[in-house]
């Protein structure tokens, strides 16, 4: 699983954050990373014009599972860990919910399943 970081202009992007960050995409994530190719957040200050305030600090982490469009959440909290922590639980239960429904539309198809095509080895 391939992780992308981004900040705005507010929050400095060194090289801690990022680990920080990561790693707590990388731990919430961990058992569905067989099924997301890419995951992406993005940090900013809402107000940092007013220097402070009450859950001003946004967390926003989109996941590409394979095979389905994008999807994303957003957890907004006073401080950073609280934001990016909010945030990869939601995109957690998030992705559980959807593999789940995905899982036991599976199981009720009542179509006939398409064969895959045989591999012939041309001599």
């Amino acid at each position: 699983m391939q992780i992308q970081i981004n900040t705005d202009h507010n929050i400095k992007g060194h090289e801690a954050l990022i680990a920080q960050v990561t790693d707590a995409v990388e731990n919430a994530l961990s058992r569905f990373s067989e099924h997301i190719t890419h995951a992406e957040v993005h940090l900013s200050d809402e107000n940092s014009d007013k220097k402070g305030g009450h859950d001003d600090i946004r967390c926003m982490v989109e996941a590409r599972l394979e095979g389905r469009p994008a999807i994303a959440v957003t957890h907004q909290a006073t401080t950073l860990d609280e934001a990016v922590d909010g945030a990869v639980e939601k995109l957690a239960n998030l992705i559980e919910s959807t593999l789940g429904r995905l899982h036991d539309q599976e199981l009720r198809r009542t179509d006939p399943r398409i064969p895959e095509p045989k591999l012939t080895k041309s001599l």
